[in-house]
C-alpha cells in the first residue's frame, strides 16, 4: 500500500513537472516570437518612416524644381546630399513620434511643412527668379496685404487655391484624428531611446549649418554650400539643405582685418573747409516702380513712343541687383551708397540689418539745412519703411495715410498724384529740400484692361495674352514719362535750381513675353552670366537731371549704390564718403554687384567674391567702411560721415 501509494505520488508528481516544463517551454517559444515578432515590427516601422522620407524628398524636390528629371540624379547619385536629406526627414519624424508617442504621426506635422514652403520657393522662383529663403518670411505680411490685388487680377486661381487650402486642411485634421486612434502606440522605452538617439544628431545637424565655417562631417555627407550662387545652391543642395543653410544668413561676420586700424588706414580728404555751392539747389530723388523701356524687346514696336521724355533726357542706366521685385533693396544702395554684394545672398537689409541709426543722404542733406523727407504712396509699415526712413534721418515719411487726396490708376496709386503732392509739398517748403519718392503705379501684374483706354499701339507677333501684357505696362510707362515731364515743367518754373534723379528699381515682370520675344530665355533674369547678358537683363532708364544745367550726360551704367555720388555732384556738394570714396570706386567699378565688379571699360570679374584673399584693396575697403557704419564700432563714421554723427550727437 505504501509502495503503491508512493508510485502513485510520484506518477503524479512526474505528470505534473513534465506539465510545468512543457508549459515553460512553451512561454519561452512564446516569448522569443513575441521578442522576434517586436523587433520585427520595429524595423518595418522604421522601413517605412524610412520609405516616407524618401518620398517626402522626392515630392519637395519635385515641387521645388518644377520638374522630375533632376530629382532622381540628386537623390541617388553618390556625390549629391540626396540620401543625407533623406536622413535629416528621418529623424525629424522619428522625433514627432517620440513626442507624440505614436508611430508615423509625425507625417502629417512633417509634410505640410515641408511640402508648403517648397510650393512657395516654385511660385517666387517663377516671379522673381530667386528660390524661397528664410528671410523671406520676414515680409509675409506684405505678401497677404498684397493678396486681395491678386485676387482681384486671378480670380479663379485664387478660387482654386483656396479650395485647395480648405480641402488640405480638412484632409489633415480627419487623417490625423484617425491616425490618433489607430496609430500604434510607442512604449516609454521606445520613446526615450528615440528622442535619445535622434535629438543629438538633430543637434550635431545644426551645428554644421553654419556656411561660412568649414565642416569636416558636413563635407562627408556631401554638403557643399554655395552661398554666392544660390539658384546652384538649392539645384546642388536640394530644397531642404539649401534652404537651411541659409538660415544664419541674419548673422554678419566681421569681414577679415576689420577693425580700427583698417578704418584708420582708409585715406579720406576734409572737406569741412568747403562751404558747398553757392545756392543751395533742391533734390528730387524717383525710384519709379518696375520703369523699364520696353522697346528694347525684340520684335515689337511700340507706337507712339512710351518714354519721350526720358529718352530725351536719359543720363545713362541703372544696373539693379534685383529682377522683378525685392524693391527695397535697389532704394538701400541708392541712400546710403552701401551695396548688397557686400551682405548675405538672400537678405534683405531693411527687414534684417537697419537696427540703428545709419548714414544716408537725409542725414547729409540735413547736416546742408535741408528739409528731408520720403514719401510712398503705400502702407508705411511695407518693407519696414517707418522704422528704416527714421534710422536714415528723414524728418517726415508721408504715406498713403497722410497724402490728402491721392489717387489710383488701376490697382495703385497714380504717379501724377505722387508728382502733385511733391510739387504741392516743395512750394510749401521755405528752406531746401531732399525729397526721396517711391512709386507705385508701375507695380505688376500687367493684366489687360486695367486702364479703361490705352494709348500705345503694339505691333509685332505676339500672342494675346502678351499684347496685352505689353499694352498695359506700355501705357504705365507712358503715364510715368508724362509725369516726370510734368513735375520738370513746374522745375523750370522755380526760382530756385531743382535737381531730379529718376530711375527704375527694376525690370517689370512681364512673365512669357522675355521669352516669347526673344529678349531673355527664361521668364527672369539670369542672376549669373555675361556682363553684356547681365546689363540686357538688369539695366533700367536712368535721368539726372537740372532746371538750370540741363542733363548730366554719359553716366553709363552704374549701380544703385553709385547714385549718391552722382546726387552730391550735380548739386556741386563734395563729402568724404559720397563723393570722395564713392568717387574713387566710380572711376574704377561703375558695376558692383555679388556676381558681377565691372569696370568702366567693361572688364567683368564675374567671381570676385569667392576670392577674398585677392580682393582688390579699393573693394576691400568699401567693404570695411559698409560694415563699419551697418554692424562695426562705428571707427570712421565722423571721419567719413560727419553729418550723421552731428545729427547722433545732437540727439535728432
Amino acid at each position: 500500500m505504501n509502495v503503491l501509494s508512493h508510485l502513485e505520488t510520484s506518477l503524479v508528481d512526474l505528470v505534473i513537472g513534465s506539465a510545468l516544463a512543457g508549459r515553460l517551454a512553451l512561454f519561452q517559444k512564446i516569448g522569443a516570437a513575441r521578442q522576434h515578432s517586436a523587433l520585427l515590427r520595429q524595423f518595418l516601422s522604421l522601413a517605412l518612416t524610412l520609405l516616407i522620407a524618401a518620398l517626402l524628398v522626392v515630392m519637395v524636390e519635385w515641387i521645388a524644381r518644377g520638374e522630375l528629371s533632376s530629382v532622381f540624379p540628386y537623390l541617388f547619385s553618390l556625390s549629391r546630399p540626396g540620401f543625407t536629406t533623406v536622413g535629416i526627414i528621418v529623424l525629424a519624424m522619428l522625433t514627432g513620434d517620440a513626442v507624440f508617442g505614436r508611430a508615423h504621426l509625425s507625417l502629417l506635422i512633417v509634410a505640410p511643412l515641408l511640402l508648403v514652403p517648397a510650393f512657395i520657393s516654385s511660385q517666387k522662383q517663377n516671379y522673381l527668379s530667386d528660390p524661397l529663403y528664410p528671410s523671406d518670411f520676414l515680409f509675409a505680411r506684405q505678401i497677404m496685404e498684397l493678396m486681395p490685388v491678386m485676387v482681384r487680377e486671378r480670380p479663379w486661381t485664387a478660387v482654386a487655391l483656396s479650395i485647395g487650402i480648405i480641402a488640405a486642411a480638412v484632409a489633415v485634421a480627419f487623417f490625423g484624428r484617425y491616425a490618433w486612434r489607430h496609430a500604434a502606440r510607442l512604449s516609454q522605452t521606445a520613446r526615450v531611446t528615440r528622442l535619445s538617439i535622434c535629438l543629438p544628431l538633430a543637434a550635431l545637424f545644426v551645428s554644421q549649418m553654419d556656411p561660412t565655417q568649414y565642416s569636416f562631417i558636413r563635407e562627408k555627407l556631401r554638403i557643399i554650400p554655395i552661398v554666392w550662387d544660390q539658384k546652384e545652391n538649392y539645384s546642388y543642395n536640394g530644397f531642404i539643405i539649401a534652404f537651411s543653410l541659409n538660415l544664419p544668413m541674419a548673422d554678419v561676420k566681421s569681414p577679415a582685418g576689420y577693425g580700427s586700424d583698417a578704418i584708420d588706414a582708409i585715406p579720406s580728404r576734409n572737406y569741412g573747409y568747403l562751404s558747398g555751392p553757392r545756392e543751395k539747389p533742391d533734390v528730387i530723388m524717383l525710384m519709379s516702380e518696375s520703369f523699364w523701356d520696353p522697346t528694347r524687346l525684340s520684335n515689337v514696336s511700340f507706337t507712339p513712343d512710351p518714354m519721350p521724355t526720358i529718352r530725351a533726357r536719359q543720363s545713362g542706366y541703372v544696373f539693379s541687383p534685383e529682377f522683378g521685385g525685392m524693391t527695397a533693396n535697389v532704394e538701400f544702395e541708392a541712400l546710403t551708397g552701401f551695396s548688397n554684394a557686400f551682405l548675405p545672398y538672400g537678405s534683405i537689409p531693411y527687414q534684417q540689418y537697419v537696427r540703428r541709426p545709419m548714414p544716408s543722404l537725409a542725414t547729409f542733406f540735413r547736416g546742408e539745412g535741408y528739409a528731408a523727407r520720403a514719401l510712398h504712396p503705400f502702407s508705411g509699415w511695407f518693407w519696414n519703411r517707418n522704422e528704416v526712413y527714421k534710422a536714415f534721418g528723414f524728418e517726415e515719411f508721408h504715406t498713403e495715410e497722410t497724402i490728402p487726396g491721392i489717387e489710383k490708376r488701376g490697382m495703385f496709386a497714380s504717379d501724377d498724384s505722387l508728382m502733385k503732392e511733391i510739387m504741392r509739398e516743395g512750394d510749401g517748403t521755405d528752406r531746401p529740400f531732399f525729397f526721396f519718392a517711391v512709386t507705385l503705379q508701375g507695380h505688376g501684374p500687367y493684366e489687360a484692361n486695367r486702364y479703361a483706354q490705352n494709348t500705345i499701339d503694339v505691333g509685332g507677333n505676339l500672342s494675346d495674352e502678351d499684347r496685352a501684357a505689353l499694352a498695359t505696362y506700355a501705357q504705365g510707362v507712358r503715364e510715368a514719362d508724362d509725369s516726370l515731364k510734368m513735375l520738370m515743367d513746374w522745375a523750370e518754373k522755380r526760382n530756385r535750381e531743382t535737381i531730379i534723379v529718376l530711375w527704375g528699381d527694376h525690370l517689370p515682370p512681364l512673365g512669357s513675353v522675355y521669352p516669347n520675344t526673344g529678349y531673355m530665355p527664361q521668364q527672369v533674369a539670369t542672376r549669373k552670366a555675361p556682363l553684356d547678358v547681365m546689363k540686357r537683363e538688369h539695366e533700367t532708364p536712368l535721368v539726372v537731371w537740372s532746371s538750370k544745367k540741363g542733363v548730366r550726360k554719359d553716366i553709363g551704367t552704374i549701380s544703385p549704390s553709385q547714385l549718391p555720388y552722382q546726387v552730391l555732384k550735380a548739386a556741386g556738394y563734395e563729402h568724404p564718403f559720397y563723393t570722395g570714396f564713392l568717387g574713387r570706386v566710380q572711376k574704377k567699378y561703375n558695376i558692383v554687384d555679388r556676381y558681377q565688379l565691372a569696370t568702366r571699360d567693361n572688364q567683368a570679374f564675374p567671381d570676385w567674391a569667392r576670392k577674398e584673399l585677392d580682393l582688390d584693396p579699393l573693394v576691400r575697403d568699401y567693404r570695411y567702411l559698409q560694415h563699419d557704419a551697418m554692424f562695426g564700432r562705428e571707427y570712421g563714421v565722423e571721419r567719413f560721415f560727419p553729418s550723421h554723427a552731428r545729427l547722433i550727437n545732437q540727439g535728432s
